[in-house]
């Protein structure tokens, strides 16, 4: 109803980690102007919820399972137009942000961003902006500049470059299978393209590109 229009930004929290939403919730509860209509810890829950409630932004998480981010980005987007998508992620990377971009999503910033940046993109998104750091529009800048020299991984498909991310973190192609909620076919088949795609051998091989060009550090890591 519209009648009765509120000044304060509706916002769900969506991440699989419960302390990080616990901690999310607080900021934005003791931010004036703002309120958390709800959370969520996979996908499917975010669909959900904006099913339920009336939502002004919707914070979310790339790696939660039920789906890939990118999946959710245009779920969101195609049945929620009017709700702005922010990007709330440990993926420092690009090629990350420039999917997510392309996706739907109006924002994007990492988890080791200070809380009084999250609440100036959640305000900026809400208003119709875009948001992102002042660092990351640096480095999209540079990949722009560069783009006749894309790399390799540059023409995966939104679901080949999370299966990518997958291997290189270490996972076997059954544990990505379940996560993805694909058949272990399927995940083969999307290993086989990335190696053709990028013209590799092996698994030891991708894992080896994955490093020297310094993609998913943090996932490599944990």
């Amino acid at each position: 109803m519209n009648q009765a229009p509120s000044l304060d930004i509706s916002v769900v929290l969506a991440d699989d980690h419960q302390l990080m939403r616990e901690g999310l919730r607080r900021l934005l509860g003791a931010t004036p102007g703002m309120h958390v209509a709800g959370e969520a810890g996979s996908g499917h829950e975010v669909l959900e919820l904006l099913r339920r409630v009336a939502v002004d932004v919707a914070v979310l998480d790339l790696s939660m399972p039920g789906m890939t981010g990118m999946d959710l980005i245009r779920r969101v987007k195609t049945e929620f137009p009017h709700v702005a998508v922010l990007v709330l992620t440990m993926h420092a990377e690009e090629q990350y942000a420039m999917r997510a971009f392309r996706c739907g999503a109006s924002g994007y910033l990492t988890k080791d961003s200070a809380g009084d940046e999250l609440v100036q993109a959640i305000r900026k998104v809400a208003g119709g902006g875009g948001y992102v750091t002042a660092a990351l529009a640096e480095r999209l800048a540079m990949g722009l500049s560069t783009l006749r020299e894309a790399p390799r991984h540059a023409g995966l498909t939104d679901r080949e470059f999370e299966v990518f991310r997958r291997i290189v973190a270490g996972q076997r192609l059954t544990d990505i299978a379940d996560e993805l909620h694909l058949s272990i076919k399927t995940v083969s088949t999307h290993k086989a393209r990335v190696l053709e795609k990028m013209g590799l051998d092996s698994t030891a091989a991708l894992i080896r590109y994955g490093l020297e060009n310094r993609l998913f550090e943090d996932a490599a890591g944990a």
